[in-house]
């Protein structure tokens, strides 16, 4: 038996957390099994008094039975994937903003996408992939062109591990095939020489399978929704890297419990938060039958020679 005094902001919750008792509960049972009758704990804990602990061998016992709070099914949820038959339409919005001692410069846009379910060969899952309805703040005529290509691309391949994971990107062979002829309208609908060496890089993206899929892995709806947020969860909590402007984030996830049958749904933070003043928050539903995101909203910062940067995204089916 150990004995603690207890301090001002001392709780059962944090007090169980440093001697690695999984309940908390048990704190307030064993000392009142030990502690004279007016010593015992009712509510809250009266800072100055003995707080009588268990030992390593009865923390054990304890942890034994399994009857932790963060244990129970509905905060460790299983997360299959199984997006047989998938074929649904999102509408995406994106905030983005800068500040540079005091200067905000934002930018958002939205358009609207959609994901298909075409096969599952060699346990790859192939998607199709397409974005429609572009809006922005600042519409260009050079933005008009970046869509325009895109588009002439759609859809696009996107291939998934079994775990729902990202693995590659690529052109379907038909526009592939078609692709020359793709160029030349391009080229005829923007004629001026700035547009000629955008379309000139674009060629070089589209025809290096490489290029195409590095910059294809950067869009933040693909990254966000496949990522490995499907990872096992343990003792309450789930745990996966996530790559966002050049940043490797450690994200830890937690699972909400609700009365809602058809959905899981999810927080998400940083697992480390004071890691490069980065701030990361993420909140998912997902659908309980295949595993698919149904909403989700990410909201990300961080600091670079003195400018603080942030991303909002926010995706849900139409």
């Amino acid at each position: 038996m150990m004995i603690h005094f207890i301090l001002p902001g001392d709780t059962l919750e944090n007090i169980a957390e440093k001697i690695n008792l999984e309940n908390p509960v048990y704190i307030k049972e064993f000392h009142n099994q030990h502690c004279l009758k007016e010593d015992f704990i009712t509510d809250g804990l009266t800072p100055g008094k003995k707080l009588f602990l268990p030992d390593f061998l009865k923390i054990k016992a304890y942890n034994d039975r399994n009857d932790a709070p963060f244990k129970s099914p509905e905060l460790n949820p299983r997360i299959n994937f199984n997006p047989a038959d998938f074929n649904e339409n999102f509408k995406i919005t994106i905030k983005e903003s800068s500040n540079n001692d005091g200067k905000i410069v934002e930018n958002k846009f939205s358009y609207t996408a959609s994901l298909e379910w075409i096969k599952n060969e060699f346990d790859e899952h192939l998607f199709h992939f397409k974005k429609e309805q572009f809006s922005n703040q600042h519409e260009t005529k050079m933005e008009d062109l970046a869509i325009e290509s895109m588009k002439a691309l759609y859809p696009v391949e996107i291939f998934v591990s079994k775990k729902g994971e990202i693995l590659r990107t690529a052109i379907t062979k038909n526009t592939l095939k078609n692709f020359q002829k793709i160029m030349a309208k391009l080229l005829d609908s923007f004629p001026d020489k700035y547009a000629e060496i955008y379309l000139e890089e674009f060629e070089n993206a589209v025809l290096n399978p490489n290029i195409f899929d590095q910059k294809m892995k950067e869009d933040w709806f693909l990254k966000n929704y496949f990522s490995p947020f499907r990872n096992p969860f343990k003792n309450g909590k789930s745990f996966f890297e996530l790559y966002l402007d050049q940043s490797l984030l450690n994200i830890l996830q937690t699972a909400k419990v609700t009365d809602n049958e058809e959905e899981i749904i999810l927080n998400q933070t940083l697992n480390n938060k004071n890691e490069n003043q980065n701030h990361f928050a993420g909140n998912l539903s997902v659908s309980k039958n295949n595993g698919m995101i149904k909403s989700l909203k990410i909201s990300y910062s961080y600091n670079e020679f003195s400018v603080s940067y942030s991303t909002d995204l926010s995706v849900e089916i139409i």
